[in-house]
């Protein structure tokens, strides 16, 4: 056992022990002890090894785990542990050569191949321990989803959101303990599931149908699906900063002057890859800013209250920086030390913020924008263009 890490991840199936591999048997054979799930460690047959049922919460049982560093260790997982399971958790904590892992058939291969469904072409979502609203990005009738569940009772709840959210004509498959000789299929509307009782592990397959409005792919979305008390980066500017901001994959953005978080939220949209932190100074607007991204389903967004630059203290460093409010000499002075290659977008509505533009710009170059919008709007009988506020638009690279 010397070269062989000390802790192995399995993946096991409703089936028991009967899919395992001959390299996971010898791993059980030879442990000393098995965490796992109750229902996991059940369906295993009597050995020597002690067995600790996975306390709730889940770090609790991690820390445990960590206790025994160096000692033959079986963990059970569900299916693959490395596609929304245990696996990614436990490797960040452990040397590459501590750990092994004999993944099982994942959760989604199977309901995949229950229904027919291409896999490649099917959006799975790990919703056992996130929030529902996750899926309202993704929610437009065509789109077919498998998502992993807590436990029954969540089923009810995926099809109430479903339906407040206008798509109660969905088509759910709900999927208990596949693979096993409790296994069920269960096919109704969304509508028809809210009082049906499932039991757990359980999926719920969606193909998604109804009358309810999809969340638009492109940057710049209707200003309506924002609650906001008037501070709000309008649609049109919007798609333009979102624009110049320039989202690339992995990047943190500073959002500093909130408002009602649309440019973060809109940022976070683009890609489930980028992170972001938003600074406002109002604490009734800091907690619309956070209602909206959980409603949205990015409730990764960092809201943090204060007034920049002293709120901006401790924070990760940016790729990007939007300020849309708040815009002073002493932030910009800050916003100067950050590393180079950071890029900057600022809008400025006011002469005092548009100067400091103008002066940034002379100094340190980037382009300068200036937006004028007009929309028609009543004249008496007639119409006419009324016009917003003309916006100036610094974009800088450090």
């Amino acid at each position: 056992m010397s070269d062989t890490p000390w802790l192995t991840v399995i993946g096991l199936g409703e089936d028991g022990p009967d899919g395992l591999c001959s390299a996971s048997r010898e791993a059980l054979a030879q442990a000393s002890c098995i965490m796992g799930a109750e229902r996991h460690l059940s369906l295993l047959p009597d050995s020597a090894a002690q067995r600790i049922v996975w306390p709730v919460p889940f770090a609790s049982g991690v820390e445990q785990l960590m206790a025994r560093r160096g000692q033959p260790t079986v963990v059970l997982a569900s299916g693959d542990p490395f596609w929304f399971g245990a696996g990614t958790t436990l490797a960040r904590r452990l040397d590459r050569a501590e750990w092994r892992a004999f993944p099982g058939r994942s959760i989604f291969s199977l309901a995949a191949a229950k229904l027919g469904w291409p896999l490649e072409h099917t959006l799975c979502l790990g919703l056992h321990g996130a929030p529902l609203a996750r899926l309202r990005p993704h929610l437009a009738p065509g789109r077919r989803i498998i998502a992993t569940l807590r436990d029954g009772e969540a089923v009810a709840g995926v099809a109430q959101y479903l339906c407040r959210c206008g798509f109660g004509a969905s088509r759910c498959t709900v999927l208990e303990a596949l693979g096993g000789p409790r296994e069920r299929v269960t096919e109704a509307p969304a509508q028809d599931l809210a009082t049906q009782r499932f039991a757990h592990p359980v999926c719920v397959a969606i193909e998604v149908a109804g009358a309810g409005q999809a969340l638009p792919l492109s940057a710049g979305r209707a200003d309506d699906w924002f609650d906001s008390d008037g501070q709000i980066t309008k649609q049109p500017v919007r798609a333009l900063t979102l624009s110049a901001l320039a989202p690339r994959p992995f990047e943190h953005l500073w959002d500093i002057g909130g408002g009602s978080g649309s440019i973060a939220i809109e940022w976070l949209l683009a890609d489930p890859t980028l992170t972001a932190t938003t600074v406002e100074l109002r604490a009734d607007r800091a907690a619309q800013i956070r209602a909206n991204a959980a409603r949205l389903g990015v409730d990764r967004l960092n809201v943090v209250e204060g007034r920049a630059p002293g709120a901006l203290s401790g924070l990760d460093a940016p790729d990007v920086v939007f300020v849309g409010g708040g815009l002073s000499r002493e932030l910009l002075a800050h916003l100067e030390t950050l590393p180079a290659g950071t890029r900057i977008v600022i809008n400025a509505v006011t002469l005092e913020s548009e100067a400091l533009l103008t002066q940034a710009q002379a100094r340190l170059g980037g382009a300068l924008m200036r937006i004028e919008i007009s929309s028609v709007a009543p004249i008496g009988p007639k119409r006419g263009w009324r016009a917003a506020y003309p916006i100036t638009q610094w974009s800088h690279r450090l």
